[in-house]
């Protein structure tokens, strides 16, 4: 049997109890060593037998789970976040499948909860915007046409972009030329959750770029760009407010 499961953001705390309980009966891991927090194979026995991916071809990869197959051995593909994102897992599920080997997949938290978190932010915010796009921008590995940068800025929502760190430059351009102000609020977060190695970068459309340089950050880390993150003009939810009414208390106004 072979478990996918999300490892977390960074944390190794934030791995969820059925991923750190999988991973601990494994007998073999193969962890994506480029991303994920070593710290976290610290809940794997002694004698598992643990690959780092990062350093692997897609060909090795399932013919380690193929051989730990043969051998009646418990497999965890361990990803980041949640592998669901990003996670280049469909391609090996696909594999599987046609292999006749057995999976399932645990999910995990991704890196856009991760830096809501580190932001102490909600994306979701009543009166300012109700739609989150996660995303990346085209670089080595393109992305449609129609689902470019430009063209997903114009819904002026709540942007979680992936991956595109180091194209920071070219993403300012792309949501100026969609509308967005350059005053548009910006965070960038370094490694949501890691611990001693998070950072939080808060600036505007119009700084980012040079906060981001001068913070030498190149990688790992999230972009998350709106309005939501405009403390100003926010409306108070209805939820708990006293004078609405829904199915589990009635208005008192």
């Amino acid at each position: 049997m072979v478990h996918i499961v999300g490892a977390g953001p960074g944390d190794p705390e934030l791995i969820t109890v059925k991923g750190q309980k999988l991973l601990s009966e494994a007998d073999v891991v193969i962890y994506a060593g480029s991303l994920v927090n070593e710290e976290i194979l610290k809940f794997c026995k002694p004698e598992a037998e643990i690959y780092n991916s990062a350093q692997m071809m897609f060909e090795e990869i399932m013919h380690v789970i193929a051989f730990a197959e043969r051998a009646g051995k418990t497999t965890v593909r361990l990803h980041t976040g949640d592998p669901s994102i990003y996670g280049a897992v469909q391609e090996q599920m696909d594999a599987m499948t046609a292999r006749g080997i057995e999976f399932d997949v645990t999910p995990g938290v991704s890196s856009f909860l991760a830096a809501a978190a580190a932001l102490k932010q909600e994306y979701t915010v009543p009166g300012v915007t109700q739609t989150v796009i996660i995303t990346r921008r085209g670089g080595r590995t393109p992305v449609p046409d129609s689902e470019s940068l430009k063209k997903l800025a114009q819904h002026q929502t709540t942007l979680c972009i992936f991956l595109s760190v180091n194209l920071l430059p070219e993403i300012k351009q792309d949501l100026m030329s969609a509308g967005f102000k350059s005053s548009t609020p910006v965070a960038v977060v370094y490694r949501a959750s890691w611990p001693g190695e998070e950072k939080v970068i808060k600036g505007r459309l119009d700084t980012i770029v040079k906060q981001v340089q001068e913070a030498n950050i190149e990688r790992t880390a999230m972009i998350v760009v709106g309005q939501c993150l405009n403390s100003e003009n926010r409306q108070q939810s209805k939820l708990y407010s006293p004078k609405f009414s829904h199915m589990f208390r009635q208005a008192r106004f």
